[in-house]
């Protein structure tokens, strides 16, 4: 590993980390990358983990091959939910796939920036398109995999992109990126599923007590909930914030 780019990992973590501070484009002076805010419960040692593979990374792969990486294994997490309809062992495959998930898609832009390689356009367009094609694969698995009722997946489904639809309107207009909503980001999300693919696994009809529902409707329920709350919230306070900004002017 080039040892200048292990100095910036160790010297300057800010720049390698997720950072407060836009970074503009050399392609295009104009643009400016929104400022990310990361503040979920995992988000400080994540970033330290993400640091220390970055720097030790080898300098055949590039942040495009983690990014195909973190894309296929949504898929094939997506995939392997469907396959458990049939077999369990869809669910261990599952919880595989969203740890290559997370190693692909939260290393490729650390990379880029121990590297000092940045795409600003390039890498929010398509790192966020994959997003949203994944999560159609994701909960197509859940769909189809009978652990969850195929309308309470739809709804996780349309609130996801609800919220993200939100969040990427707000990175435009007020040049803030937010990758977590009440300390919970993408990596608690799939420490979530995992975990409930374990209690599947080990109670494949558990349902909850007193209720009649099992445990990924109940769950896929409460994040439907959650995700149209938090969009609301942003939608109310993002709107009031960009009045106020042009009413001034």
């Amino acid at each position: 590993m080039n040892a200048k780019l292990v100095s910036i990992a160790r010297i300057d973590p800010s720049r390698a980390a997720e950072s407060r501070i836009a970074v503009p484009d050399k392609h295009n002076p104009s643009f400016k990358n929104a400022v990310r805010l990361q503040e979920s419960i995992t988000a400080a040692p994540e970033r330290k983990v993400l640091l220390w593979l970055a720097a030790r990374m080898p300098a055949k792969i590039n942040s495009d091959h983690l990014t195909l990486l973190g894309f296929l294994s949504m898929c094939l997490a997506g995939a392997s939910y469907a396959f458990a309809r049939w077999h369990p062992f869809g669910l261990l495959l599952a919880a595989i796939f969203l740890a290559l998930n997370w190693f692909g898609d939260s290393l490729d832009g650390t990379l880029a920036r121990v590297r000092n390689c940045q795409r600003p356009r390039y890498g929010f367009y398509v790192d966020h398109m994959i997003d949203s094609v994944g999560a159609i694969f994701l909960m197509g698995g859940f769909a189809a995999s009978g652990f969850i009722d195929w309308r309470i997946a739809v709804g996780m489904l349309v609130a996801f992109l609800l919220l993200s639809i939100e969040t990427y309107l707000a990175s435009y207009t007020l040049g803030v990126f937010r990758l977590s909503f009440a300390k919970l980001g993408p990596t608690e999300i799939r420490i979530l599923l995992a975990l409930g693919n374990l209690a599947l696994w080990l109670r494949p009809n558990a349902k909850l007590p007193r209720l009649s529902l099992r445990v990924f409707d109940f769950s896929g329920l409460i994040a439907i909930f959650g995700m149209l709350i938090m969009f609301v919230i942003a939608a109310v306070f993002h709107t009031r914030s960009l009045y106020r900004q042009e009413r001034q002017r």
